[in-house]
């Protein structure tokens, strides 16, 4: 069995030191090293995952220097198992090369499912609460339609500069715009042909 290691710090200013010393003590010779958070694409557990084949090894020190979470760990068990491969480590009762340590992971998987399930109703039935509160997503419009559709006419037409019209009606030029964009992209002009600003 080839043992392959990784080990990660969270910022270029910590030491691997420990987790280097916890690897070799464990017998494992080739380390792939990562400074950084774990939150970007890590490219040397990529290369560490990559260089594995049927019967290695993933060593780690600890599980959240592989995984950002429950998920992850299970993606990245996932991966191991299509070649053969197997993770432990060196602190956490987690390897999946011995019958115990698949339950292990057979477990983990069943525990995420059921978790984003809960995850997943909790939010909806969030939602249908809200909706029968009243409550409407996205950011409040800050002009009714009839006033985008005046402005949009008295613009259109000449009456008023886009400046004169914002001030009117209490926002910004930019503001306006947007309004007045969107509001032409639903082909709502005849209405706003029928409608006039107060002079």
């Amino acid at each position: 069995m080839r043992k392959v290691g990784y080990a990660r710090v969270s910022t270029v200013d910590q030491d691997t030191s420990l987790q280097m010393d916890a690897l070799k003590r464990a017998g494992v010779r080739t380390v792939f090293r990562e400074a950084g958070s774990g939150v970007g694409p890590r490219p040397e557990l990529q290369r560490a995952i990559a260089s594995l084949s049927s019967g290695d090894l993933l060593v780690v020190w600890k599980i959240d220097r592989v995984a950002r979470g429950l998920g992850d760990l299970i993606g990245i068990l996932g991966r191991l198992k299509s070649v053969g491969a197997a993770i432990t480590s060196l602190t956490e009762p987690l390897d999946t090369s011995s019958p115990i340590g698949e339950f292990t992971f057979q477990i983990l998987g069943a525990v995420a499912q059921l978790e984003r399930s809960m995850i997943r109703e909790r939010v909806m039935a969030g939602q249908a609460a809200a909706r029968a509160r009243g409550k409407t997503w996205g950011t409040p419009r800050a002009l009714a339609d009839w006033e985008v559709a005046a402005a949009a006419e008295a613009w259109r037409s000449g009456w008023y500069m886009q400046s004169t019209l914002a001030e009117m009606l209490g926002v910004s030029v930019a503001c306006l715009r947007d309004h007045i964009h969107r509001y032409e992209g639903r082909g709502r002009w005849a209405e706003a042909r029928r409608l006039r600003l107060p002079q």
